[in-house]
C-alpha cells in the first residue's frame, strides 16, 4: 500500500458495496445462535471451529466455497431472522465507513417454513430500514457532519436449481416435470421478476435491481431473457453474474439479451481464449470491442477481489487479478466484498489489497471509491442520487484533507 494511503484513512472514506450476497454475510456469532436456535445442525459450535471446518481463508474448489451457504439459508426461513441478519449487515457496513450497499438475495430460497419470497424480500427491507434508523438519526448526520446511510434490494434468480434448495423449488419441478429443466429455469426466474415488479409498483419497496446467479457454465444468461425483458420494461435496472466462470460470451450475451447495466465479477472478460462460438474468427478484436463497449456505455464492473482468489484456481494473488487491467482499460470499476462471512473480507479490506498490490494513485482511489456511488441503483430519484454522489465527494475531500499529506 503506498504510505500515504492508510488502513485508517480507507476506513473513514465513504464506501458502497454492490454485490454483497445476504445468506453469505451473516455475522459467524449470530450463525451459531441461530443454528442453535432453529435446530440446525453445524459441524462446530465454536466460531474458531466453523473458521477451520467451513468459513475458511482459501478454499479447495468452488463447492467447498459454497458449503457453508447450505448452513446460513438453514437459519434464514423465518422473517425474524431474516430481518436480524439484514439488520446486523446494516451495522457492521456503517462501522467500516460504508454508507450505501445493494443487498442482493434469492428470496424463492426462504420458503421452508411458510415464507413466501415476497415476504422474505419484505423481511429483508425491513432489517436494512431498522440497521439505517439510529445512524441516520444521529446529530452528526443531521448536521451534515456525516453522510446517511442509504440501501437498496436487488432479487436475485437461479441459472438452476433443484429440488433439495427450497421447498418452492420442488414445487415448480414437481409441476413441470415434464418440462425442459432450463424452460423451467426461466419461469422461475420471469415468476421472481414479476413478484419484483409488483412489490415496487404497489407497496413501493426499495428493490432496485434484478440478477442472476449460479452455475455459468452450460446455462447462458439468454436462457432468462424474459425475465429480464419484464424488469427492462419496468425501468428495473439489471446485473447479472457472468464472466465470473466462464468467457467474454457470457458478458456480452448478458448485455445485448439481458440489458446488462452492470456485471457481476466479470473476472474473465479478458480471457479470448474462452471464446467458443465458431463465428467469431478474430478473438482478440471480439474481446476489446466488447472491453470499449462495456468502457464508453459506462456498465459497471463488481469485482470481488478476495472471492476470486478463493474460487479461480489460476488467479493466485491480487497481481494476477484483471482488476488493473480493467482500471487501465477506462471501465467503471467498483470493488465489492461478495460474501462478507464466507470470503471473510470487509469493504475496507478489498481496497487495502488493491492500494497495496497494483499501483494506484490517489486520484486513481477517489475514482474507484466514487465509481461505486455514481454506479449503484440508487433508490431515489436522479436528482437525489446526484445530489448523494456530490456529499460523498465532499466528505471525502473532507477526509483527504484530515488523514493525508497535502498532494504535490
Amino acid at each position: 500500500m503506498q504510505k500515504h494511503i492508510t488502513a485508517a484513512f480507507l476506513k473513514k472514506v465513504p464506501k458502497t458495496d454492490l454485490h454483497l450476497h445476504l445468506d453469505g454475510s451473516l455475522r459467524l456469532s449470530t450463525l451459531i445462535e441461530l443454528a442453535r436456535q432453529e435446530g440446525v445442525k453445524l459441524p462446530s459450535y465454536d466460531e474458531a471451529g466453523m473458521r477451520e471446518l467451513v468459513f475458511k481463508d482459501r478454499y479447495a474448489n468452488l463447492p467447498e466455497y459454497l458449503k457453508g451457504f447450505g448452513f446460513t439459508c438453514a437459519v434464514m426461513q423465518t422473517p425474524e431472522n431474516i430481518e436480524r441478519v439484514a439488520r446486523e449487515l446494516v451495522e457492521d457496513n456503517i462501522a467500516e465507513g460504508v454508507r450505501y450497499i445493494e443487498v442482493r438475495f434469492g428470496p424463492q430460497l426462504h420458503t421452508a417454513k411458510g415464507m413466501t419470497p415476497a415476504d422474505a424480500i419484505r423481511a429483508v427491507i425491513r432489517g436494512l430500514e431498522a440497521g439505517a434508523k439510529a445512524h441516520n438519526g444521529t446529530e452528526v448526520v443531521r448536521s451534515g457532519k456525516d453522510l446517511p446511510f442509504h440501501s437498496g434490494v436487488i432479487v436475485c434468480a437461479m441459472r438452476r436449481f433443484s429440488k433439495g434448495m427450497s421447498p418452492y423449488f420442488a414445487d415448480i419441478l414437481r409441476v413441470m416435470a415434464h418440462a425442459d429443466k432450463r424452460q423451467v429455469y426461466a419461469a422461475t426466474s420471469l415468476e421472481l421478476a414479476r413478484t419484483a415488479g409488483a412489490l415496487i409498483e404497489h407497496e413501493k419497496l426499495p428493490i432496485v435491481g434484478f440478477d442472476l446467479a449460479g452455475e455459468e457454465s452450460g446455462f447462458p444468461p439468454n436462457d432468462h431473457w424474459e425475465a429480464y425483458q419484464y424488469a427492462h420494461s419496468r425501468f428495473i435496472k439489471k446485473t447479472v453474474h457472468a464472466g465470473e466462470a466462464y468467457g467474454p460470451e457470457s458478458i456480452f450475451q448478458a448485455i445485448t439479451e439481458c440489458h446488462a447495466n452492470r456485471i457481476g465479477h466479470g473476472t474473465f472478460l479478458f480471457h479470448s481464449n474462452m471464446i467458443k462460438d465458431p463465428k467469431i474468427k478474430d478473438h482478440e478484436r471480439y474481446v476489446q470491442d466488447l472491453v470499449d463497449y462495456i468502457a464508453s456505455q459506462r456498465i459497471g464492473i463488481e469485482v470481488c477481489v478476495t472471492s476470486n482468489l478463493q474460487t479461480v484456481p489460476y488467479i493466485a494473488s491480487v497481481q494476477d487479478h484483471p482488476v488493473a487491467k480493467m482500471i487501465e482499460a477506462g471501465l467503471s470499476v467498483t470493488l465489492c466484498t461478495d460474501n462478507r462471512l464466507v470470503s471473510n473480507t470487509t469493504v475496507t479490506h478489498e481496497f487495502e489489497l488493491v492500494a497495496k498490490h497494483i499501483k494506484l494513485s490517489r486520484r486513481g482511489l477517489r475514482n474507484l471509491v466514487v465509481a461505486g456511488f455514481k454506479g449503484s441503483f440508487f433508490p431515489g430519484s436522479y436528482n437525489d442520487k446526484r445530489a448523494f454522489v456530490r456529499a460523498v465527494i465532499q466528505r471525502y475531500e473532507e477526509l483527504e484533507k484530515e488523514f493525508l499529506p497535502p498532494a504535490k
